[in-house]
């Protein structure tokens, strides 16, 4: 299902989480990574990016501009306005889910979450989006 060398870029400011998130994809074939500490590194690193990012996974609460605020910079870019994109959090209010999905992301995963619960929400949003482009 995934090509092994889709690029994802990880984003989180603790960098352990990026490491376990890494390791979950690893497992999964996939094999070429970016990371970012915030949401405005991650802009920057998809802006810098030679090679097009083909999945995003973004913690929600970072500091400079946090996860929501970057999937609404990712939306609004039109090379990655339709790039898979997977947002972590603790967040489980209603409103802050809404604004999630409002604002255009594929699918979340609440933390703690085990590495099988983040290969089934990875492959959900691959399989929507890269399947719809098919």
């Amino acid at each position: 299902m995934f090509d092994a060398n889709t690029l994802v870029l990880v984003v989180d400011d603790m960098t352990t989480m990026r490491k376990i998130v890494i390791k979950s994809c690893r497992s999964m074939g996939l094999t070429k990574f970016l990371e970012a500490a915030d949401g405005k590194l991650a802009m920057q690193a998809l802006l810098n990016s030679e090679e097009k990012v083909g999945l995003i996974i973004s913690d929600w609460n970072m500091p400079n501009m946090t996860g929501l605020e970057f999937l609404k910079a990712v939306r609004a870019n039109e090379k990655y306005k339709n790039a898979p994109f997977l947002m972590l959090t603790a967040e489980s209010e209603t409103s802050q889910v809404k604004d999630a999905v409002m604002s255009g992301v594929d699918n979340y995963v609440l933390k703690p979450f085990t590495p099988a619960s983040l290969k089934d929400k990875v492959e959900a949003v691959y399989k929507k989006r890269v399947g719809s482009a098919a």
